[in-house]
């Protein structure tokens, strides 16, 4: 499919701004519950913060598609001016956000799989599992589980440096384009 070309609008869409926040709650959300849940004791409540991890992954990937099905087909306003190197670094950047948008939820699900632990979402809709169980094979979708959330949370901050940088040195107006409300 060929990239749309930048519009002249000065803002992204208000469904793309929509999906852009609520894709970044449910990263952090999922990402702090995860951190969280590994700690925990075996308990009914560790077991219900792994299934609201699963859930927020699945509905992540879910929103990950929607995302990118409208980026797809809607221009983004085009880049600020600057440097070559700091446009050809924004543009690396969301390629890699948007590879971990779908990587990271996936490796999640086939170590879901893998363990043997379905995944049911919201209680209601199984889902299918996409490898067999293999214990060998569940620790090493754990540890790319891991490291994957790790490059994405390292990613996101790189993201928010750089939203951050524009805003409050260059003051280029850049962050307005993706907030949610306009002055």
């Amino acid at each position: 499919m060929p990239r749309p070309i930048p519009t002249s609008a000065p803002r992204y869409t208000p469904l793309a701004i929509v999906l852009h926040w609520l894709l970044a709650l449910a990263i952090v959300g999922a990402f702090g519950v995860g951190l969280y849940m590994v700690d925990q004791p075996f308990s009914l409540g560790r077991l219900k913060l792994y299934n609201w991890h699963k859930w927020a992954g699945v509905s992540i990937l879910a929103l990950s598609a929607l995302r990118l099905l409208w980026r797809l087909t809607h221009r983004p306003p085009a880049p600020p001016a600057g440097p070559l190197w700091q446009q050809r670094a924004a543009h690396l950047v969301h390629g890699l956000l948007y590879a971990l948008f779908f990587a990271l939820p996936l490796a999640g699900w086939a170590y879901s799989s893998a363990a043997g632990f379905p995944i049911v979402w919201f209680g209601l809709l199984p889902l299918p599992d996409f490898v067999p169980v293999d214990k060998a094979l569940a620790e090493t979708l754990k540890l790319t589980h891991r490291w994957l959330a790790y490059g994405l949370a390292a990613l996101v901050l790189a993201h928010v440096a750089a939203a951050l940088k524009h805003q409050l040195i260059d003051r280029d107006g850049l962050l307005l384009r993706m907030w949610p409300a306009r002055r």
